[in-house]
């Protein structure tokens, strides 16, 4: 009797310990921020995701980023889906730099690649806030600075140093689309930042402005951006020796 006891009670524990565990989403409510931002936004991000024919438990995302044209967009998939689709776009409210990737610690250069969201800020001093894992093993390999810089996010504000601002009322919904990523198992949310849309035409045009070091920058990301473009699928990434994107 004692054993069978002492079995129920450590059940209950375990079961106890599963019911009251916190979830990503729940340890984001604790913030104001995040809790105006569901109280405003929830039914859009919701509907949305429905119109897509996306289910909200099981939704993954990925955001692509354009320097030039000053535009964010999300697109989104059910875990098992193999593509993902276009569900929003965003326009940045504020540039920074020149294009060109970023290569030091105060150059105010936004930077070019393919990152993935490393951090969320619900108490952030531009109201809310996602890191992007910069500087990278590329960035690192490409770079001679002793300082390489860092704290690159997608933020609220209109404004920026490095940063990507959306504005406070968007950053919400875009905000939200990461929580709700995250709370799905996604670890990795990948960033993809490219200095202008890579079309053949357009990349030809940029060819004739920007020295060959930068074109030849250029040429290799454009790899993973017509891989993007063409498929829909998240890119496989390794790196080489000299911090190059192996796709």
């Amino acid at each position: 009797m004692k054993k069978i006891i002492i079995c129920s009670i450590a059940i209950f524990n375990i079961i106890s310990s599963v019911s009251f565990a916190s979830s990503f989403l729940d340890e984001q409510k604790r913030y104001a921020r995040v809790r105006t931002a569901i109280k405003e936004k929830d039914a859009l991000i919701k509907q949305n995701i429905i119109n897509n024919n996306i289910k909200l438990n099981e939704m993954n995302i990925l955001i692509t980023a354009y320097k030039q044209e000053d535009i964010l967009e999300i697109y989104a998939k059910n875990k098992n889906d193999k593509t993902y689709k276009k569900i929003a776009e965003y326009k940045i409210a504020a540039k920074s730099g020149i294009l060109g990737p970023k290569r030091m610690e105060g150059d105010l250069q936004v930077p070019e690649g393919f990152y993935y969201i490393d951090r969320f800020n619900p108490a952030s001093s531009y109201y809310l806030s996602l890191g992007i894992n910069y500087p990278n093993e590329a960035d690192r390999k490409k770079s001679n600075a002793k300082k390489l810089g860092g704290d690159i996010f997608i933020h609220g504000a209109n404004v920026t140093i490095g940063c990507m601002p959306m504005t406070d009322d968007k950053i919400k919904e875009i905000y939200l689309y990461a929580i709700y990523a995250k709370d799905n198992g996604q670890s990795k949310i990948p960033v993809y930042i490219f200095p202008f849309k890579m079309t053949d035409d357009n990349f030809n045009y940029y060819k004739k402005i920007y020295e060959s070091s930068l074109i030849d920058f250029w040429k290799n990301i454009k790899e993973g951006y017509d891989i993007f473009q063409n498929t829909k699928k998240e890119i496989t990434i390794k790196i080489d020796n000299n911090g190059n994107y192996i796709f």
